[in-house]
């Protein structure tokens, strides 16, 4: 590795699978102290046990007050990147109130708590850079049963350009990734939860252009970039790594 990101130091949310687990290890890997955050204890412990140098703590992003409490006690943090998200299945008539909530707060809200949280600290430092994971569903591609989570994502990048334009003149970046049909837990879950498995999963391929479905390492690799040095003059933007799936 190339050391890209040698003594940086880097929150990770959502780190204990899939994409937040894969660019925790892709910023450890490339010389970052990483901190890495999840609600799952299991995951954590599991990526403690594989990378001991990686920093764990049970932080359910959604809880305003665990947020703050967790984020008081760090005294530098050059990166944030939220990687937390929830995936409904289903159009508007499917989607109740419930389900409008439990999405926002997972999707948008989290995000908000942990960038107010941290954005002080970048602030004070006079530099820092958020990346926040997105979707090419979103305001980018409308998909058949993602309503909420298309809705939810589309507010991801708005969030994303007022921060970048907020903070452009304190030094402090702010970028989105939008991830197309990503192989990772989450997606195999919904694979196995819906009445086809097989077929489910054979569509799941078919939609993508290139006919198969993105690594977890490969977002890794695009949010190692612009965690890095080398996209210090990109903020405000959402990079698509999907396939070809928006275009």
């Amino acid at each position: 590795m190339s050391k890209r990101l040698e003594n940086k130091k880097i929150l990770v949310t959502a780190a204990g699978q899939g994409i937040g687990k894969a660019t925790a290890v892709a910023f450890h890997n490339e010389g970052a102290k990483v901190f890495a955050t999840d609600i799952n204890e299991k995951t954590l412990k599991t990526l403690k046990q594989e990378y001991p140098n990686i920093d764990v703590y049970k932080l359910d992003s959604t809880n305003k007050a665990a947020v703050e409490e967790y984020c008081s006690q760090l005294i530098t943090i050059d990166v944030l990147f939220n990687a937390v998200g929830f995936v409904h299945h289903g159009t508007i008539l499917e989607c109740d109130e419930k389900d409008w909530d439990f999405s926002s707060n997972v999707n948008v809200k989290s995000m908000y708590f942990m960038c107010k949280a941290i954005l002080p600290l970048m602030i004070k430092q006079k530099s820092g850079c958020i990346i926040n994971v997105a979707s090419c569903a979103s305001s980018l591609k409308g998909f058949p049963n993602r309503f909420v989570y298309g809705t939810t994502k589309g507010a991801v990048i708005g969030l994303t350009k007022a921060i970048a334009a907020d903070f452009v003149k304190q030094n402090i970046r702010c970028n989105s990734i939008a991830p197309g049909t990503v192989f990772s837990p989450s997606w195999q879950d919904r694979v196995n939860q819906s009445p086809d498995p097989v077929q489910a999963k054979k569509d799941f391929i078919a939609r993508q252009p290139m006919g198969r479905l993105g690594t977890a390492e490969e977002i890794a690799a695009v949010a190692v970039y612009l965690a890095s040095d080398d996209a210090t003059f990109t903020t405000g933007t959402t990079i698509s790594v999907d396939g070809g799936i928006s275009i």
